[in-house]
């Protein structure tokens, strides 16, 4: 029954069917409309998701050689060629906060860097160094120095300095070619 404004009208199964049929036709036809659109603008998919992006790179990934550290293949001359000693004062105040670049500095979070290109890694007196540092056996020479300056945990592995890296080459080799001037005796350059 219906009430509609004080009236009631009885509903027979015939109007009841032709709302059912109204809603099921309502649902067919978006369906249809649907699959109808997908026919007509069908668009096909790539096999993998996604864009290649091939991107052009001067320095080689780190590889693991036996559990060591393999150093990187790269053009040291021309890295060095980039720099200039005026940006790297300028990009060494990052590095300012925890080291001394000065003759004669003392130790901050960091140890002092005057003389650093060239000498044995992790010798500076009264300065706990990291096992990682402290055991790893080379020198601080331009490609060290180098590969470190990317991303020093990442190029000895348990290093205890929390820096990002420099990822600009020419701000790494300017970085170098300033450390390399304060210095007794500066390194030629490559």
């Amino acid at each position: 029954m219906l009430y509609v404004q004080n009236k009631i009208y009885k509903m027979d199964s015939f109007e009841i069917n032709k709302i059912v049929a109204a809603i099921l036709l309502v649902a067919l036809l978006l369906i249809g409309i649907s699959k109808l659109s997908s026919v007509i603008f069908y668009v096909e998919k790539p096999k993998t998701p996604g864009y290649a992006v091939e991107v052009e790179q001067s320095v080689a990934t780190q590889l693991k050689n036996e559990g060591e550290t393999a150093e990187q293949k790269i053009d040291i001359a021309a890295l060095m060629a980039m720099g200039d000693i005026a940006t790297g004062e300028k990009v060494f105040k990052k590095c300012a906060a925890c080291h001394s670049i000065v003759k004669g500095g003392k130790n901050n979070i960091g140890p002092a860097l005057y003389n650093v290109v060239g000498r044995k890694i992790g010798v500076v007196n009264d300065y706990k160094y990291s096992k990682a540092l402290a055991g790893y056996g080379k020198e601080w020479t331009f490609e060290e120095l180098n590969g470190y300056l990317i991303k020093p945990a990442k190029w000895i592995k348990g290093t205890k300095m929390a820096f990002a890296g420099l990822r600009k080459e020419k701000d790494r080799a300017s970085v170098i070619k300033y450390l390399n001037k304060n210095s007794d005796n500066p390194l030629p350059l490559p």
